[in-house]
């Protein structure tokens, strides 16, 4: 068995590659303008005209990415000589700024950027990349036809894409696409889901049944899968499920999510891992069926940016990281999670990526398929928990280490674990749910 080692602080930590591993990295929301300046108003435009807190090379809390801060993420990335079989990619390249601040043109500039750098320190690893909400301009507004930004993202994923693929994405901006592994003669299905056709600020989309006909293509998809007896990964950048921090608020709207979740149950047979990001939180969920038994595992990356917005107590440290499967059945084993200790990189005016948690050895489970995170979801679930403390310490990305989830913030985390539709089994029913006006307001705030 061969070890691949990071040195990290004078504590070395190794990866056995007797299984294959993938890269996944979210949410990078570059900000051009980011710069040091004595006028901590006039950072980063991002920050909205408020006074960035602590602001240095690698960022500031109420900064989108500077470049230098992508930059240190892929190089830690590609110094680890891990050699991972592909990446996912989902999605939001520009910053969060006001609609008159950008246009088309510059996030397609933008996206066409992160897609070169990207490439550049990995030009030989298969890509799949997703769009994400901030993907467009106006912001939100993804269409469910063929535009502007659409086929140009397309020229700039064609070295990751099959023409198939380019073909589909064009018309809606989801495709699919076969891996084709070294260590199995199965090979592994990508689904890419545009699920910001189902975001509740998109008022594009507002009262269509089957935005850009994505559900009976995904649909479609599945059950080829199903009948060639595949594997699938589905990734997207609105996750789907309830929002862990807004009890009863779907990620999106909650007539698409209904949508998305029977179809996830009735194929949960060949799927085999969900992964999202948007929220710039790490957190889990588990898909059960009708019966309350957990079929599926949903994992939402954090996000590179580390941005809050002034009201917000809270915020992420900066976050990549590492998926194990089964070269085999493509079953989920194990998660490396790696962040930047922005504070501290700033102070010591140095990269300081490192490893945060192995989830196995943090949770004290096998594995990562959908019955051990149920098993570790009942371990939240005991009155006082330090393993769940835990997890909402790493829901930050080791931001406050001290901060403690009680009462009702436990029970919304709880709920958005385990319950990712409204008529999930064992879910407690509400007799009125918010109104999809309300739904949208309190997104457009929050969103990633």
């Amino acid at each position: 068995m061969s070890l691949t080692c990071w040195l990290t602080f004078h504590k070395s930590f190794c990866l056995a590659s007797i299984s294959p591993f993938f890269w996944h990295v979210s949410d990078l929301h570059l900000d051009p303008t980011y710069h040091l300046t004595d006028d901590h108003t006039k950072v980063c435009a991002s920050s909205k005209g408020a006074n960035a807190s602590n602001p240095g090379p690698f960022g500031d809390f109420l900064c989108d990415s500077p470049y230098q801060l992508i930059l240190s993420a892929f190089k830690y990335m590609k110094n680890s000589q891990q050699p991972a079989s592909f990446m996912i990619w989902t999605g939001d390249s520009p910053p969060h700024v006001p609609v008159k601040e950008l246009s088309t043109q510059t996030v397609i500039n933008i996206i066409g950027n992160m897609s070169s750098t990207l490439r550049s320190f990995f030009p030989d690893l298969q890509v799949f990349p997703v769009l994400g909400n901030h993907d467009y301009w106006p912001q939100d507004q993804l269409p469910p036809a063929a535009s502007e930004v659409y086929n140009a993202v397309a020229n700039f994923w064609k070295p990751w894409l099959t023409e198939e693929a380019i073909s589909t994405f064009q018309k809606g901006g989801f495709y699919t696409q076969l891996f084709h592994s070294s260590m199995s003669s199965q090979p592994l299905r990508i689904i890419s889901l545009n699920t910001n056709l189902y975001y509740s600020p998109n008022i594009v989309t507002l009262n269509l049944t089957d935005p850009a006909e994505q559900l009976a293509w995904l649909e479609s998809v599945l059950e080829i899968s199903l009948q060639k007896k595949e594997k699938v990964y589905i990734i997207g950048h609105v996750p789907v499920g309830y929002l862990p921090y807004a009890r009863y608020i779907t990620a999106i709207r909650r007539y698409y999510n209904e949508r998305l979740i029977k179809i996830f149950r009735k194929y949960s047979a060949v799927i085999a891992g969900q992964f999202f990001g948007h929220t710039h939180r790490d957190s889990i969920m588990i898909l059960l069926d009708e019966k309350a038994k957990p079929i599926n595992s949903l994992f939402v990356a954090p996000a590179v940016t580390p941005v809050k917005s002034r009201l917000q107590k809270l915020s992420n440290n900066p976050g990549v990281r590492l998926y194990q499967y089964d070269p085999f059945n493509y079953s989920l084993l194990d998660i490396w999670q790696f962040y930047m200790d922005l504070r501290d990189a700033n102070k010591r005016n140095e990269s300081n990526w490192k490893l945060e948690y192995i989830l196995t050895k943090a949770y004290g489970i096998e594995d990562l398929k959908p019955e051990s995170l149920y098993g570790m979801a009942k371990q939240f679930s005991v009155p006082h928990s330090k393993q769940f403390q835990q997890y909402y310490r790493h829901y930050f990305v080791n931001y406050n280490t001290s901060v403690v989830c009680n009462k009702h913030c436990k029970t919304s985390h709880m709920c958005a674990i385990q319950y990712l539709d409204h008529l999930a089994p064992g879910r407690a029913q509400r007799t009125k749910e918010p109104q999809e006006g309300h739904t949208g307001r309190r997104l457009a705030f929050v969103s990633g």
